[in-house]
């Protein structure tokens, strides 16, 4: 009974983390089913696109009446992503993609989100950030930038089906570079993409997976209230430095996840093995010694 409360006390920090700084839920839901509530890595990834996807189509509904939605280029960005979290889903159900490895590319997502929150939140703000938004990130170089989105939008969704990351740090930075959108408008189009990506991606892992839809619904109500309290708070707390401490936060989450899985290869051996006409794979012990028989 502890470690259910206590996980859904941490579940409440999705969503505060989604209100104050508009990301970071994906990054926090999967540590927090797998190493508290005890989830599968596969079926913790696929329950992460679910609990993560509902609290930000809550979260587009302020934007959407704000007017910060840009849909077309939602459709155009939203559309190669959900693409790939679809195919990343599959790759994740290959038998040479371990639940060690997922987490071990999870955790280094984790350290590229945390390394670009805290070098963004250490950078001074211009003066006429609210007249040219852009300015916030490096001016584009690209003569074809729509190209690069798309390709951009597939290595994200990808991302997001395999390791479950959401992606909402790499796809404002696109929309706002590649997309040339206005800052406020890419958060708002972001979450609406992160829905989308989280639809794709569960619909790639769906059939594949048993999955707790009890936990998965108090789950989700308890993010959803935190996602409240977030939006609350973030009138009164200065958004950079809260996300330059998150970035530190994350590193440190990250450096556990590596930890936790630093042997994950050296326990098992994959050996593939010809048999009817087909490859098969089993799992030996790595430290078995074979004798000579007679």
């Amino acid at each position: 009974m502890f470690i259910w409360i206590l996980g859904h006390i941490l579940a409440t920090g999705i969503g505060i983390s989604l209100g104050l700084i508009g990301g970071g839920g994906s990054v926090l839901a999967l540590p927090i089913l797998v190493y508290v509530m005890g989830v599968p890595t596969k079926p913790a990834i696929a329950m992460t696109l679910v609990i993560v996807g509902t609290v930000s189509f809550i979260g587009v509904i302020p934007h959407w009446r704000k007017g910060n939605i840009n849909f077309k280029k939602a459709l155009i960005f939203g559309s190669a992503t959900m693409l790939g979290a679809f195919l990343g889903a599959k790759i994740a159900g290959l038998p040479f993609i371990t639940d060690s490895l997922q987490m071990l590319l999870f955790a280094i997502m984790m350290l590229l989100a945390a390394s670009l929150m805290i070098l963004r939140s250490s950078k001074k703000s211009p003066q006429n950030l609210a007249e040219n938004p852009h300015l916030v990130y490096t001016a584009p170089v690209c003569k074809y930038c729509w190209l690069w989105l798309l390709s951009e939008g597939l290595g994200v969704g990808i991302l997001t089906g395999l390791v479950g990351v959401g992606g909402g740090f790499a796809i404002v930075p696109a929309l706002v570079i590649l997309g040339r959108t206005p800052m406020k408008e890419a958060i708002g189009t972001s979450l609406l993409i992160l829905v989308a990506n989280a639809v794709a991606g569960f619909l790639g892992y769906l059939g594949q997976v048993q999955l707790d839809w009890q936990l998965i619904g108090t789950f989700i109500l308890a993010a959803s209230s935190g996602s409240f309290f977030g939006a609350y708070l973030s009138q009164f707390i200065d958004g950079k430095k809260l996300q330059k401490y998150f970035g530190y936060f994350l590193l440190v989450v990250a450096t556990f996840v590596l930890f936790q899985n630093q042997n994950g290869f050296q326990k098992k051996k994959t050996v593939f093995n010809w048999q009817n006409g087909s490859y098969s794979m089993i799992q030996e012990p790595k430290n078995i010694k074979l004798g000579r028989l007679g």
